[in-house]
């Protein structure tokens, strides 16, 4: 190995770059894997439509289920929400009744999760199904089925290609419990059509982090893309320590706005359904004097004029399905931001990679059994 190759391998935020270019490729493995050992037609059996569905995860796979769960509503036509874990364990009256759930996490290892599916378990509402990373792990017992993708693991600390491969995985269980093949067929398509533009992606979005310094970052979505804008938020704040919200997108006008300044970055992921009613936000926050970063489909010539940055993906697959694409510039604006205010994004200020916790509840959430 040479000096340079070595400087490099070691230099910080080395793990994170490579983990985010990987994802493309790192969605055709999973997919694959997830095609050969059959888990999604397994998973899928163990999950009823006549009963809402709710996605549990804590931080980044909350997020997830937002995206995951609006998913599942908008194949399946049946009701469908996400709730932080720390939900279940403190008020457990607001789980409802007679549900399923799905438990996030990409280590199977979150006290949170592990104490949320274990209080289920003495409710004798045992989780229907698990999706992690890891193998070998306590989530696995608390669920009825558990789908892993070891494939997607990160060294980093922050997850970038867990977060869009397990999303990938639940949208394509939500396509197979709806039989909608178009969507289900996107799914596959997705790899190979998001490869080539990870790299132009990179090439437009380190430039607006190195160049420019932000006293605040907003992030704007609507419907699957709410829970993508709450990650891309996320992302900002793990790798570079800055400030940084998150709003529905039309919900920005209503109080907010008035954060905005020539020092307000605002990210729009613009979806093709509320296209029109989102653009009309943008051109207003940018004649507020904001910088803005559009992330969408298909810009017209109203995107164009009013995005300092746009990105536009141009992908022929379902809607929901290109979720998984939008996360990759708000993990890139987190990734050189972070290096330009001299952070390694490998390995973020006061975090780790797995949340474990002495419970201190004695086993029973705060509030009693629901």
């Amino acid at each position: 190995m040479t000096d340079s190759a070595t400087n490099s391998s070691t230099k910080a935020g080395a793990n994170t770059i490579a983990e985010i270019l990987s994802e493309p490729a790192t969605w055709a493995k999973c997919i694959a894997a997830l095609d050969e050992s059959k888990d999604i037609s397994k998973a899928s059996a163990t999950l009823s439509l006549d009963r809402e569905l709710v996605f549990v995860g804590c931080g980044s796979s909350y997020y997830l289920a937002l995206s995951a769960a609006a998913t599942w509503s908008l194949l399946t036509g049946r009701a469908a929400r996400a709730i932080p874990a720390s939900e279940i364990l403190l008020f457990p009256e607001l789980l409802p009744r007679d549900c399923g759930t799905i438990l996030i996490s990409r280590s199977g290892r979150t006290s949170e999760i592990i104490e949320a599916g274990e209080y289920l378990q003495r409710q004798n509402r045992k989780s229907a199904l698990a999706i992690t990373c890891g193998t070998g792990t306590p989530i696995e017992g608390i669920a009825a089925s558990t789908m892993r993708l070891p494939l997607a693991d990160e060294k980093s600390t922050v997850m970038t290609r867990s977060f869009s491969s397990m999303l990938l995985a639940l949208q394509l269980l939500a396509a197979e419990k709806a039989s909608a093949r178009d969507f289900s067929k996107g799914i596959h398509d997705l790899p190979a059509a998001v490869g080539p533009l990870v790299r132009e992606i990179d090439s437009a979005i380190r430039p607006l982090a190195t160049d420019q310094s932000f006293e605040d970052y907003v992030f704007l979505g609507q419907g699957p893309f709410f829970g993508i804008a709450q990650e891309a938020m996320l992302k900002v704040k793990e790798m570079s320590c800055s400030y940084a919200q998150c709003f529905h997108t039309l919900e920005f006008r209503h109080g907010p706005k008035a954060i905005v300044s020539p020092e307000t970055l605002v990210t729009f992921f613009i979806s093709e359904s509320g296209f029109d009613s989102e653009v009309s936000v943008l051109e207003e926050i940018k004649d507020l004097g904001a910088a803005t970063l559009v992330i969408t489909n298909r810009a017209n010539a109203a995107v164009r004029n009013s995005a300092d940055v746009l990105i536009e993906t141009a992908l022929s697959v379902p809607e929901a399905a290109r979720a998984a694409a939008f996360v990759i510039p708000g993990q890139l604006l987190g990734f050189h931001t972070g290096l330009r205010k001299g952070f390694d994004p490998d390995n973020p200020r006061n975090l780790s990679r797995v949340v474990m916790l002495q419970n201190d509840r004695g086993g029973e959430p705060s509030r009693g059994a629901a």
